[in-house]
């Protein structure tokens, strides 16, 4: 096999790698690269509030990092509710931002066994 021969061999072999690579990054693409999956994702379809909505008003109803994140069906407001637990160094707050108004439900510190 000739030289030339070698580097067309070579460079399709590259694209095919790069196509298949490309490939793949595409399904991944499709979704944000923040986004992770939460306990009760599935109802997010009756929300009117995103969860990145949600995390920005429970952030600001009590700063901190947020250790777990849900939306669930409890009573209270519209009877969809974000909840978030939200670390900081005074202990573990729980904090509910209803799924269709934003309003905040829940605010309150952890006790030593939480739900």
């Amino acid at each position: 096999m000739n030289r030339y021969s070698k580097l067309s061999l070579l460079a399709l072999s590259l694209a095919a790698v790069s196509s298949i690579s490309n490939a793949a990054d595409d399904t991944t693409a499709r979704q944000p690269a923040s986004h992770k999956p939460y306990a009760g994702e599935k109802l997010a379809k009756n929300a009117k509030i995103s969860m990145a909505d949600a995390r920005t008003i429970a952030l600001k109803a009590h700063p901190g990092k947020i250790t777990d994140e849900e939306l669930e069906k409890e009573k209270g407001g519209s009877g969809l509710r974000y909840s978030f637990d939200i670390k900081n160094p005074k202990g573990t707050q729980e904090v509910g931002v209803d799924a269709k108004t934003g309003m905040i439900l829940e605010n309150k510190l952890e006790g030593p066994h939480p739900d």
